[in-house]
This record gives structure tokens, C-alpha cells and sequence, in this order.
């Protein structure tokens, strides 16, 4: 799916189990280095060792990465056609992550999502008001900041928006516009809401340890 000169490089890995149920679509690096292993299907970088060999990835629409990126075990991939998907450098989604993408997904650099968490952009069904007959939008867009750390077990549906900096608590479920709330927050429940300022993941302090564990071959 690459041009030789991209290929011959490498640069995607797939570790154990895949079903490809469809590759139509088109897969693009726009990064300023394309090396070997970049990005891993599958890439053992969490505590659990073991897969259940059920990562699947449908792929009919546009897949863009920036950079380098992770995928946890066991993960479901499927973007629509027509649809676009764009990976962050250093953008990830753990174990038994599901991206559903219809329209829109971007994750920003350094966007990391925990496991068994989900970023789906549809309802999936045509839904309406039964009293005005108004028909709500059943796809959007979902833009995810640079530096986000979500815990595990994350919901992110459509219309979601997110600033840099921004940490999401574990089983939190985002569908809105959080543009306006600060940098170093946390957000978090059902639905996300601000519970703590002023704080932060220690990106710089853990870059090193991310890069060495995260980064096949340097």
C-alpha cells in the first residue's frame, strides 16, 4: 500500500493475530523520517503479555500518521470510506482499543489512550426528534490535543473536542466541545466534566522512558 521507496523501509509492524477485513483505502506517513518499525499493530508496550488474537482492521478511507504511533493488543480499526484518520507523532490507543472513524478522527501528538477505551465519530443510526421531525447528525468530528493522556476504559463520540494538555480519567465519556477549559486539567465522568486544575502528566520528565519503550529502532 506504500510506494517501494516507503516501503522498503519497513515502517509498519504487525505483531500476532490480524484479520484484514478490508484494505481499499489508502495509508499515508507524513512524517520527516520514515524508519523501520515506526508504527505497531499490536506492539507490546502495556503490562498484559497475553492476546486473544482478535485485532481486526477495516480500512476503506483515508489512514494518516505523523509520526510514530502504537496500537495495543487486540485492537479494532475501522475507518469508513470517504472517512479520514489522522495518528499523532507518538499518538496511541492501548489493548482492546476500538477507533471507529466515519468522517473525522485526529489524535494530536503525544494523544495516548488507555485500554479497552473507544473513539467512535457516528451514532451508526439515523436518529430524530419524533416531535419537530428534526434529523440529528449522525456522523462528526472528533479532534483529540497534543498531549492528552486518557485512562483506561474511555468513551470519545462525535463532536468531541479537546485542548492540549488535558488528562481524562478512567470510564470518563466525552461528546462535546471542551476547547474552552484551560490546559493541565483533568476531566472526568459520565458526562466529562472539569474535576482538577493544574495538573499535568510529567511529559518531559517521562520523555526519555516513553521514547526507550515505545520506539522499536532508533
Amino acid at each position: 500500500m506504500f510506494p517501494f521507496a516507503v516501503a522498503k523501509k519497513l515502517p509498519v509492524f504487525f505483531y500476532g493475530s490480524v484479520k484484514f477485513n478490508s484494505l481499499r483505502g489508502n495509508i499515508t506517513i507524513n512524517a520527516p523520517k520514515i524508519t523501520k518499525g515506526m508504527i505497531g499493530f499490536g506492539q507490546n508496550y502495556e503490562m498484559n503479555k497475553r492476546s486473544a488474537k482478535i485485532a481486526e482492521i477495516t480500512l476503506d478511507g483515508q489512514l494518516t500518521f505523523k509520526g510514530f504511533s502504537q496500537f495495543g493488543k487486540d485492537y479494532f480499526l475501522n475507518i469508513m470510506e470517504d472517512a479520514y484518520c489522522e495518528m499523532g507523532n507518538m499518538a496511541s490507543i492501548g489493548t482492546r482499543g476500538k477507533i471507529i472513524c466515519s468522517q473525522k478522527i485526529i489524535f494530536g501528538k503525544y494523544a495516548r489512550i488507555g485500554s479497552e477505551s473507544q473513539v467512535i465519530d457516528t451514532n451508526f443510526h439515523a436518529m430524530f426528534n419524533t416531535e419537530t421531525q428534526e434529523q440529528y447528525e449522525m456522523k462528526g468530528t472528533i479532534i483529540l490535543g497534543n498531549y492528552n493522556y486518557f485512562g483506561n476504559r474511555v468513551s470519545v463520540y462525535k463532536d468531541t473536542i479537546t485542548p492540549d494538555y488535558i488528562t481524562v480519567a478512567s470510564h470518563a465519556v466525552l461528546k462535546k466541545d471542551y476547547s474552552d477549559i484551560s490546559e493541565n486539567t483533568m476531566i472526568g465522568g459520565i458526562p466529562a466534566k472539569v474535576i482538577k486544575t493544574n495538573v499535568s502528566r510529567d511529559w518531559e520528565g517521562e520523555r526519555e522512558m516513553i521514547e526507550n519503550a515505545l520506539i522499536v529502532f532508533k
